[in-house]
């Protein structure tokens, strides 16, 4: 019995993460129900490579869509390969378009879920706590918020974060302050409202929404559409059967589509530039999930007298060795040079991984950057070290020293003291006292 391991839960899809629903729509359409069990464990934890979505099969484990994919061929002998029958020029689509959905469609998905401070704060986050336990609820999602940041930095749309927008104002205002930059009667002043900063700032995005939007939706509703010829009740690839192109576009497209967000501008993207995609993948959803919204409470704790489209298995709770070691893993990933440590064990992990999709050449690169960067941390330390030392060691020898000094100067007042108390007492004599 196959376990896929996912990301609970969430805005009524399976999971929150578009890399699981990808696998679990790959299951669903390759895999036989009474196979594999489906467990909401929200812990990437439990994988070797600390990654989601991740299948269990005895001791071995195999993370990442592409690689649960290939596994699953090999596993089945061929009979469970949504893309057995692909010809050639298929098989050079389904790569590339596959390549070309996980490029531009997670930035998206960061900026919408993530980025997008009102419905971080509203609905990313509440999802996130719904499906972990303590102390992971406090710990997981400002991680995956600020990795989502530094992804999508590069776009120039972090005026999407209107938070931090306000923060850096306020801090900016301060600051004049403190330096005497702005008068005292102006120091108060009203705070902006979130409405009235989005509004400042929806100009600004629109452009590189619009943009980035259509980069990704157009291309897909053209192939859908292509030769002039209606697919909306094929796939992407062929009339009547999926491949794993659709089982990777209905995991990350329903992301963007299906989330009732405060702000659902992805959604509205897709919805008007591609409805014939949208139709598509609303079908596909429902071929793979089911009709019913699944909440977490039906995966973390499913009833066999509720019948469900999907195979959930409660996930094990966490026991209070797992929660210590999740908080000494905090911890250590907050200490810097313990972090380095870490992050370069893991690096050298992943490398060396069969199931790390990497090709020899570049495990071997990226096998040699790890064990470079360990040599050069520690040699760092070792020369902080040294140094350390050797301060310390000239404070000891000057204050030695200074000892030394005074001593000297004491035994020498002491002569002196001696000697003109001889002195004294011969002159006294001289006199008959």
């Amino acid at each position: 019995m196959l376990e896929l391991h996912v990301w609970g839960p969430a805005f009524s899809l399976p999971s929150i993460d578009a890399q699981c629903l990808a696998t679990i729509a790959y299951f669903t359409l390759a895999v036989p129900k009474d196979a594999w069990v489906l467990v909401a464990s929200s812990d990437p934890s439990v994988s070797p490579t600390n990654e989601l979505p991740a299948v269990k099969n005895g001791s071995t484990w195999v993370s990442r869509f592409g690689n649960i994919v290939d596994y699953l061929r090999q596993y089945s002998g061929g009979e469970w390969d949504l893309d057995a029958d692909l010809g050639e020029l298929d098989r050079a689509d389904n790569i590339a378009f596959s390549s070309f959905i996980t490029a531009r469609a997670q930035p998206l998905i960061d900026l919408s879920l993530y980025v997008t401070s009102q419905n971080y704060r509203y609905q990313t986050s509440p999802a996130y706590a719904a499906i972990l336990t303590w102390p992971n609820q406090w710990i997981i999602p400002p991680k995956l918020h600020t990795a989502a940041k530094a992804r999508t930095d590069h776009l120039g749309l972090s005026s999407l974060d209107l938070e931090a927008i306000e923060d850096q104002r306020n801090r900016e205002h301060s600051a004049a302050v403190a330096a005497g930059h702005i008068p005292r009667n102006f120091i108060q002043r009203p705070r902006d409202t979130v409405s009235s900063l989005l509004g400042k700032t929806s100009q600004q995005n629109q452009f590189k929404v619009e943009a980035l939007t259509a980069e990704i939706f157009e291309p897909l509703e053209e192939m859908l559409t292509r030769d002039n010829k209606q697919k909306s009740q094929g796939y992407f690839l062929a009339h009547d059967t999926p491949s794993s192109l659709d089982a990777l576009a209905v995991g990350y497209l329903s992301v963007a589509l299906i989330p009732d967000l405060k702000h659902p501008w992805l959604h509205d993207a897709m919805r008007s530039k591609a409805p014939v995609l949208t139709a598509y993948i609303t079908r596909l959803r429902t071929k793979c999930f089911g009709d019913n919204p699944i909440t977490p409470s039906l995966a973390l704790s499913p009833s066999p007298n509720t019948p469900t489209a999907l195979p959930w298995r409660a996930p094990e709770r966490p026991s209070l060795p797992k929660i210590g070691t999740t908080i000494l893993n905090t911890v250590a990933d907050a200490t810097p040079i313990w972090k380095d440590f870490r992050t370069n064990a893991r690096i050298k992990s992943m490398a060396e991984s069969k199931d790390s999709g990497l090709s020899e050449q570049e495990s071997k690169t990226l096998s040699e950057f790890a064990k470079q960067s360990r040599s050069d941390l520690v040699l760092s330390i070792a020369t902080v070290g040294a140094g350390v030392i050797a301060l310390v060691g000239y404070m000891m020898s000057v204050g030695l020293f200074a000892r030394n000094a005074e001593k000297m100067e004491a035994e020498e007042d002491q002569e002196d003291y001696e000697i003109n108390a001889n002195q004294t007492a011969d002159f006294l004599s001289g006199l008959g006292v």
